[in-house]
């Protein structure tokens, strides 16, 4: 994305830009849902994913910072299994392409995190997969104590039950 505006009034940012999308290989027609969610200090969501053919997504903070996690969980990836962070913020806007087939989660790094998924396909809970955020399969270091984690994601299955 371009660079965001800044003066004495504050910023002006763009937030989706089809064409920047398309030059990074990414169909803009193809999102279909926005969605957002805020979470307190040390909040871990995830990780979760969907069955199937998955989903794409496209993921900002907004507000805030947080450790933004994915995990390659297609099974004819040579990255299988492996798990890479980014930090997202609301200073610089990074984006981050989440393909269809990894798992996301994050962990919000200050007092409030807003983060914003733009998704290529309508929610349906019946798809939904998860894992623990804390598999010691995957190893995933997370910055801050956990302070909070839903009762779904805290009885999440073993990286090791979803892949088989």
């Amino acid at each position: 994305m371009p660079t965001p505006h800044r003066d004495d009034r504050g910023l002006f940012t763009r937030t989706f830009d089809a064409e920047v999308a398309a030059e990074h290989g990414i169909e803009a027609r193809g999102f279909l849902q926005d969605s957002q969610s805020r979470s307190r200090l040390g909040v871990v969501r995830g990780l979760h994913g969907r069955s199937g053919r998955g989903e794409a997504k496209l993921v900002r903070c907004a507000h805030g910072a947080v450790w933004d996690v994915l995990v390659d969980a297609r099974a004819d990836s040579p990255t299988f299994g492996r798990h890479e962070a980014f930090r997202l913020d609301d200073n610089d806007f990074h984006q981050l392409y989440v393909p269809p087939g990894m798992l996301h989660g994050f962990q919000a790094l200050t007092d409030f995190a807003d983060v914003c998924y733009r998704i290529d396909r309508p929610h349906d809970p019946s798809e939904d997969v998860a894992v623990r955020f804390d598999d010691p399969e995957l190893g995933i270091h997370w910055p801050l104590p956990v302070s909070v984690i839903s009762h779904r994601d805290s009885g999440a299955g073993a990286w090791a039950d979803l892949v088989g």
